[in-house]
């Protein structure tokens, strides 16, 4: 993952994933979520390429990437801590837990805190929802957390 890639390096790797993935049925989703991988987000530069190759508008690819909360389109921090916004996550606290997790980082949804160390992403739903509220830390799920719990995991994040 080069979140520093130059323009020419993104179009390259860019098409080499797309000749890579272009044969599957629906290949716009494979192909962002390599990209997103290959870069930790999907960079602006890569959807012209993207639209040409799949015969696609920009407009379409650009609506692809801001409708599903996975992809970024910008560079994350080291960590990703995603809080789930669903209904029973709500119902258990999950509100409160947001607000004192975005005050405590100091940032709102998608922000990336001033060092680098933690973007805060919501999730609608984590699948836990026998154990509200839940989290998800660098892609490990935690349930029933509290105030504590996402202290100690931000703590750890920034260690």
């Amino acid at each position: 993952m080069n979140i520093h890639a130059a323009k020419g390096d993104i179009t390259t790797r860019t098409t080499a994933i797309i000749d890579h993935l272009k044969h599957l049925e629906g290949a716009l989703l494979p192909i962002l979520h390599e990209i997103q991988h290959e870069f930790g987000y999907v960079p602006q530069d890569a959807l012209p390429v993207i639209a040409k190759e799949l015969n696609l508008s920009r407009a379409e690819v650009h609506g692809v990437v801001t409708f599903y909360h996975d992809y970024r389109d910008h560079p994350a921090g080291r960590h990703v801590l995603r809080l789930c916004r669903a209904e029973a996550c709500q119902s258990m606290g999950g509100d409160a837990l947001a607000e004192h997790v975005k005050t405590l980082l100091g940032v709102d949804w998608h922000g990336t805190t001033p060092d680098g160390a933690i973007t805060l992403e919501p999730v609608f739903c984590l699948g836990l929802c026998s154990c509200s509220p839940s989290a998800m830390m660098d892609g490990e799920v935690h349930g029933r957390v509290d105030a504590a719990d996402l202290e100690a995991l931000i703590s750890e994040a920034r260690r």
